[in-house]
């Protein structure tokens, strides 16, 4: 492979477990070499920070417990989305965010659901059983499905039916009677009274286990029977190998390339079986670690040649494009205002549409969220005051590119190797040779020029996929 073959890899990489990356940091990567780079990212050093919380906090203490209004909890999360060092941190917890979707809508507590995220960082990475209790302990998730009104003498399905349905087997693979006993065992799994909010404010929620209100009777759950609790029904379901297969596709979906929808998944083949299989094999040999699965997956071949096969999502766009032009890698003025971009392009962070989450791929892009999506892009990238812009400006006068043609070319790159269709690519061509070549006496202009033609690249159907 030549070294523009490699940092192509790098930056699809980089996509895939953070944001995206600057021509220097794939620099610096490419020299590291690829599966160390994969390493790091699974298991940094602890010298490596996460997003700069304690400096938000100082200009933004209301980001921290933003209370029922998700604006300031938004913007906690995207400043940490850009800001951070750990950017795998950030992309795990966004996945099981899709997975494992709640919302403010009814939780009506930001402050409950960024101490959900938190536990997505924390957990995210490692055992999908241990993540599955603590989910179950969740507070948010408890209001959310609803098991704090799941009682011994009055069952309540909800929790126990989405634990089924959405966060391990998938339909089809249980019946109703599982879905009621699995309940039954989650019966008692609550949230303790708090005290009323005022004066003071929100007290936080916790969990409690109310032994008086578990139901000790037996139960009959996928052919076993016993005196089950929430943590015996998780250790049977884990060990479903429809839970590995469901949670691999989902991996595969949001890490790899673009699924059919997921309520097509009992009738549709995977995308790429073969891959599937591998990603199971290796999940239930490591006892559903996460590290192990996504260290193979990453340096998988079906993985590097996924290219551009996977549509960005909107808080890929918004993180991607702040980290590629250098905006907010610090709590500077507008910072509450980058929570809610996602939500003009079609997903309200902190608050997906319901329990299924979002649908993905070609459904993220319809015209008002494409016009939403092309617009943010072109007016970050073609503002050349912008620490990331004017460090392409400066590469690509370095690199002494000059022509209608080297300026495409050199203005792909720099976006992330965007790998442009013959057509676009003549397109983009015709217009630039409009203004002749870069003039590189008048920077300004050639600046200007460099940064319309990065904007006329985020307006195509390729840069849509990440």
């Amino acid at each position: 492979m030549s070294h523009k073959d490699d940092l192509a890899l790098m930056a699809h990489l980089m996509r895939r477990v953070g944001f995206g990356a600057s021509r220097e940091e794939l620099e610096r990567r490419v020299a590291q070499g690829y599966e160390a780079t994969v390493e790091e990212f699974l298991n940094p050093p602890e010298e490596v920070e996460g997003g700069k919380m304690a400096l938000m906090l100082r200009y933004h203490p209301s980001f921290l417990l933003p209370g029922g209004t998700p604006f300031s909890g938004q913007a906690n999360w995207m400043y940490q989305m850009v800001s951070t060092e750990r950017p795998l941190e950030e992309k795990i917890a966004l996945f099981w965010h899709h997975v494992f979707a709640t919302g403010n809508s009814k939780v009506d507590n930001c402050d409950q659901l960024l101490e959900q995220i938190d536990m997505f960082r924390k957990h995210g990475l490692g055992n999908y059983k241990e993540l599955l209790v603590e989910l179950s302990k969740n507070p948010a998730m408890i209001f959310w499905l609803d098991n704090n009104e799941n009682h011994r003498d009055a069952v309540n399905e909800n929790w126990g039916r989405e634990l089924l349905e959405l966060f391990s087997m998938g339909v089809s693979n249980y019946t109703e009677v599982d879905v009621r006993e699995c309940s039954r065992a989650f019966t008692g799994w609550t949230i303790s009274p708090k005290l009323p909010r005022q004066p003071y404010g929100r007290y936080p929620w916790k969990f409690e286990y109310k032994e008086e209100d578990h139901d000790e009777g037996e139960k009959t759950f996928l052919g076993e029977v016993g005196n089950f609790d929430g943590t015996d029904i998780i250790d049977i379901v884990v060990n479903q190998p429809a839970t590995a297969r469901f949670i691999c596709r989902h991996l595969y979906n949001f890490f790899v390339a673009d699924e059919v929808q997921v309520p097509a998944w009992t009738i549709e083949p995977a995308r790429d079986e073969e891959a599937l299989d591998m990603m199971c094999q290796v999940f239930e040999e490591n006892n559903y670690e996460m590290k192990p699965l996504l260290s193979f997956m990453f340096n998988s071949e079906f993985f590097k040649n996924a290219r551009f096969s996977k549509i960005k999502s909107p808080a890929e766009v918004v993180a991607g494009t702040l980290r590629m032009v250098g905006l907010f890698q610090n709590p500077d003025p507008g910072v509450l205002q980058i929570g809610k971009e996602p939500t003009y392009m079609g997903q309200s962070i902190l608050d997906p549409p319901s329990v299924e989450g979002w649908q993905t791929g070609t459904e993220w892009i319809n015209s008002g969220s494409l016009l939403a999506r092309v617009n943010f892009v072109a007016d970050r990238v073609s503002d050349t005051d912008l620490p990331g812009v004017r460090s392409i400006i400066e590469h690509m006068k370095s690199e002494g590119v000059s022509t209608p043609e080297q300026l495409i070319a050199a203005a792909a790159e720099h976006m992330g190797f965007v790998n442009l269709s013959e057509e676009t690519m003549d397109q983009l061509i015709e217009n630039a040779q409009g203004g002749g070549n870069l003039d590189w006496s008048d920077e300004a202009a050639a600046g200007q020029r460099i940064g319309e033609t990065m904007a006329l690249i985020g307006a195509t159907t390729e840069y849509q996929f990440g």
